[in-house]
């Protein structure tokens, strides 16, 4: 048996390991990421565009779920969205158009967006943001989770049919989706090559 078989994978960095600590605490440092995670999810959740026949709006917070989960790998990322979804559904007026609370039909994507957020930062981990198309590839799961969570709960929560909240809930986002996908191919790769590193 060789020792090569038998070592461990190398675990690859992500965009976030790459921030010096020295000043702080590892701990410190995840703590401020988490919290800025959250943060740039809340601000982003304020560009919102009503959707007419839609009780969803187009927002900036899948796309800054997603990053973020990219850039603080899948247990930071989770942490980031699971204190956005905890501090919203406590009152904190961030979630889309200054909303709160977990009582909106468009709650599911939110929670969505945690799962999402733990899948992209595990591919990312894995160096899946590094190049064009496994960024693209990367996008489009995180975006199908959050789909997946999303528009079964729309349903539930407004008792549309299963093809309603499709039509509701997924198919005006289809466009949007393409372009915040190709916004992140040139993001994160870029990124990366910003930071010297592949």
């Amino acid at each position: 048996m060789s020792t090569a078989a038998a070592a461990p994978a190398r675990t690859r960095q992500v965009l976030a390991d790459l921030l010096p600590s020295a000043r702080i605490s590892d701990r410190a440092r995840d703590i401020a990421l988490v919290a800025g995670g959250a943060a740039l999810t809340g601000l982003a959740a304020q560009i919102s565009v009503p959707v007419p026949g839609s009780p969803v709006p187009v927002t900036g917070q899948t796309f800054a779920a997603l990053l973020v989960g990219a850039s603080l790998g899948a247990g930071r990322g989770f942490l980031a969205l699971a204190l956005y979804a905890l501090a919203g559904t406590a009152g904190v007026p961030w979630f889309a158009g200054g909303a709160s609370g977990a009582g909106a039909p468009s709650f599911g994507y939110v929670l969505g967006m945690l799962l999402a957020s733990a899948l992209v930062g595990a591919l990312a981990r894995r160096g899946a943001d590094r190049s064009v198309w496994r960024t693209a590839a990367t996008m489009v799961l995180g975006e199908a989770v959050i789909y997946a969570v999303g528009v079964p709960y729309l349903a539930l929560a407004t008792g549309m049919s299963a093809s309603a909240a499709i039509a509701a809930g997924l198919t005006p986002f289809l466009i949007g989706d393409a372009l915040k996908a190709a916004l992140a191919m040139g993001a994160l790769p870029t990124a990366w090559k910003l930071a010297g590193r592949r």
